[in-house]
């Protein structure tokens, strides 16, 4: 299964590609889509953000999407701003027909690191080592494959509570 995480932001949009097999995790693919200054009107960076993930779900083909929620700013703007590039990324998706799976930035952290209190440079090495790269990528990126990775995590879970329950049923 292929996996796409996205770590939304109207100035930088994270997106990271893995694959996923079982327990066994790889990646594919990360990077950022950028949408430019504070000097560009809104529209039209919201407009380069739903391009950008047009694009890339189109070159990566993922049979799944993972993006971190929403959470509270202490700034109302930043969040509005936040708020509208999740918008647009979840309106790029919905387009695809691609399943979308949303976690807390808390459940992410827990997922990868242990502890939802881990800090960003802790989530990166733990990507690093869970997908057995060479270097760290960019926190944009590292989130957006964090995303993934956790999505993964949940997706093996489900499928093994399935086939306990599926062979108790056959046990009857």
């Amino acid at each position: 299964m292929k996996i796409l995480g996205i770590d939304p932001a109207l100035r930088t949009t994270g997106f990271g590609i893995i694959q996923s097999q079982g327990q066994r995790l790889s990646y594919i693919a990360s990077g950022t889509i950028e949408t430019g200054s504070s000097q560009i009107p809104v529209p039209d960076r919201i407009a380069t953000l739903y391009s950008g993930i047009r694009e890339v779900v189109e070159t990566y083909q993922p049979d799944l999407v993972s993006m971190e929620q929403v959470f509270l700013n202490v700034n109302p703007r930043s969040t509005l701003l936040l708020g509208q590039a999740r918008g647009a990324a979840i309106a790029a998706l919905v387009a695809t027909g691609i399943p979308l799976l949303e976690f807390s930035a808390l459940e992410i952290k827990k997922s990868i690191v242990g502890t939802g209190c881990a800090k960003k440079e802790q989530v990166q090495e733990m990507v690093r080592r869970l997908l057995s790269m060479k270097k760290i990528t960019g926190t944009d990126a590292s989130d957006a494959l964090a995303a993934a990775i956790c999505a993964a995590h949940q997706h093996e879970m489900k499928s093994k509570l399935q086939n306990l329950a599926q062979s108790a049923k056959i046990r009857r």
